[in-house]
């Protein structure tokens, strides 16, 4: 059995902060769990979560990921974000033109995201949370369509993309040229191993494609630290007991200062 994408998580300077917006935005409940580890989990139970870790590193250049979300009409895009603004989020530019339909807004912490427009056809079977948008090459999709046994619903021009047999959001790569990578990733895959598969044969096999394991960051609790081709960092965990999927109902609370 393979590793599953668990959740994506964002390195965050006030974790529970965010969680409240991007909780607020998307309407995902929050979980039950510890104060420095805030999760929020989407409406369909076989989708991803999304986590919100402790990190003071600053925030250097663009991120190298962004999610773009959908609307169904003009006037809903607005209220899209119209919400994300009275939530703490703001407008910003990243070279965007006029004439593009889509909006260009930044979370509480400085994270981008996009707020697409109607008609968006590439999207029209996604869902609110359209696509995880990948600044990386042809070979990291290839690689995480491989990693995740999703098929690949877009190959052209060096562009990228694949979904979940289930449908549900896209993670889309634009191909080259690929901004130089400065420091960790704010925004990472997790994924998650099933309880009772050979943890080590999926670690050869993450290897075997392409993967790279390193030591930097790893935690005490079975989670071990990847790097796929393009040098972004995932991480691999085993699903045990010690490690449930999370249950839904905590408020969200800022954790205390260290």
């Amino acid at each position: 059995m393979t590793s599953q994408l668990f959740a994506i998580c964002f390195n965050a300077t006030r974790p529970s902060s965010l969680a409240r917006f991007w909780s607020g935005l998307l309407g995902w409940e929050p979980a039950d769990g510890p104060d420095d580890d805030v999760t929020i989990l989407p409406p369909d139970p076989a989708g991803f979560r999304i986590r919100f870790l402790p990190s003071q590193e600053p925030k250097v250049g663009q991120n190298r990921a962004h999610f773009d979300l959908t609307s169904t009409s003009p006037e809903d895009q607005l209220r899209t974000v119209a919400r994300a603004l009275e939530l703490g989020g703001k407008h910003i530019d990243v070279g965007q033109l006029p004439e593009e339909g889509h909006v260009v807004l930044a979370d509480p912490d400085g994270n981008e995201f996009c707020v697409i427009e109607a008609g968006n056809e590439f999207l029209a079977d996604t869902g609110f949370v359209g696509a995880l948008a990948c600044d990386g090459t042809q070979e990291v999709g290839y690689f995480w369509s491989e990693v995740l046994r999703w098929p690949l619903v877009w190959d052209q021009d060096e562009e990228t993309a694949i979904q979940s047999p289930n449908g549900g959001t896209k993670i889309t790569w634009g191909g080259p040229p690929v901004a130089p990578k400065t420091g960790r990733n704010r925004l990472y895959f997790e994924l998650a191993l099933p309880a009772g598969a050979d943890w080590e044969a999926e670690t050869d096999r993450l290897i075997s494609l392409g993967a790279t394991r390193t030591d930097i960051g790893g935690g005490g609790d079975g989670r071990v630290l990847m790097l796929d081709p393009d040098g972004n960092e995932f991480s691999v965990r085993p699903l045990t007991r010690q490690c449930p999927a999370p249950e839904r109902g905590m408020p969200l609370a800022d954790p205390p200062s260290m």
